[in-house]
């Protein structure tokens, strides 16, 4: 690289906040193109997978710009970039030491809280090849080291079509990690890449109902899922900015599908914070999407900024945190201190209570 270079990443923001090439600047695909980039001596443009990057690199050199596209784009970058040394029984102790109280604690607490493992359990534990699910396997892991009850643990990994790169950083992880993964391969990607209406719903629903599937084909009665506790106050309010009403994301869940299967989700006292501290403090380095649809639409000529609602959020509780540092401490108690008296309907199993009725009794 120059010794006056730049490296532009024209990913989603929230693809960028969740890691990046030290150096680097977000920067949309339209910001870039009109940029002329003075005093610089070359150009870096980094993508997911170096398709769209590319296209960048080739208009920026038209106009006579010293530009060219990070090969593979950053998936390769962190493929490349991952010690392969097995590094599984340090990263074991940080989470028995450095993490002990904000994350092993806080799991055996939420178990416990939520009854989510009990004796004879036979759970799935599904990674998607994130932060949050590769240090679920390891938390889990750590729990069956415990051996304070007998029940049976899984690593299950769905391919829905991941590119050979994006599975082969999977793979490589679990190495690292210790943990024994078992993959099975669907069509998920191809089956929802051109629904134009709420694509990204479809395919959770989709993933959903093949893990549940696969799970109870191994024998398992439970899926373990790696949401933690940012992903609960935010779902609380998105609920309510987005779709009017006040709901939760359950810590476990009978599936309404599979008879005799539920779903629980053990880190659901775990702040992000933390789950980025464990990342970075262990030199990890884990993908936040590998989906076909987002990397395929991230087009020239787009804006490169298709920010999701949930990030949306995550930065208006970041605004309110700076007024009232108990804000997400009050939204997660908001849903356990729930006041019949004072709501104009509530929704029980499918039927509507109103205020109304019975009020002149």
């Amino acid at each position: 690289m120059a010794q006056n270079a730049l490296t532009v990443d024209i990913r989603d923001r929230a693809d960028f906040e969740n890691g990046h090439i030290p150096g680097s600047v977000n920067m949309t695909t339209a910001e870039v193109l009109n940029n002329s980039f003075d005093k610089l001596d070359e150009v870096v443009v980094v993508c997911r997978n170096g398709r769209f990057s590319d296209e960048v690199a080739k208009r920026l050199c038209e106009r006579g710009i010293n530009a060219r596209s990070l090969e593979g784009g950053y998936s390769k970058w962190i493929y490349d970039s991952i010690d392969d040394t097995d590094r599984s029984r340090q990263i074991e102790q940080s989470i028995r030491k450095k993490f002990a109280r904000p994350i092993w604690s806080r799991f055996a607490r939420a178990i416990i809280k939520y009854e989510l493992v009990k004796p004879g359990d036979r759970i799935a534990v599904c990674i998607s090849g994130g932060k949050d699910s590769m240090l679920l396997a390891k938390l889990f892991q750590e729990l069956k080291a415990h051996n304070k009850f007998d029940f049976e643990v899984r690593f299950l990994v769905m391919d829905p079509g991941y590119s050979a790169v994006n599975r082969s950083l999977i793979e490589k992880n679990a190495r690292i990690l210790g943990v024994p993964i078992e993959v099975f391969e669907t069509n998920i990607f191809n089956s929802v890449f051109n629904v134009k209406n709420n694509p990204c719903y479809l395919c959770a629903r989709m993933r959903r109902g093949h893990l549940y599937n696969k799970a109870k084909e191994m024998g398992c009665n439970k899926i373990a899922l790696g949401h933690h506790y940012d992903d609960v106050i935010e779902t609380i309010l998105m609920g309510m900015i987005y779709g009017g009403q006040v709901q939760t994301m359950m810590p476990k869940l009978h599936s309404a599908n599979f008879e005799g299967m539920q779903l629980i989700r053990p880190m659901y006292l775990i702040r992000e914070a933390e789950i980025k501290r464990w990342r970075d403090y262990n030199d990890l380095h884990f993908l936040q999407c590998a989906c076909r649809f987002t990397e395929e639409n991230t087009g020239v000529g787009q804006s490169g900024e298709s920010e999701s609602k949930r990030l949306e959020i995550k930065h208006l509780i970041a605004e309110l945190k700076k007024r009232n540092p108990q804000i997400e401490a009050n939204i997660f108690r908001s849903v356990e201190n729930v006041n019949l008296n004072t709501l104009i309907s509530y929704k029980k199993n499918g039927e509507i209570t109103h205020f109304l009725d019975g009020y002149d009794d």
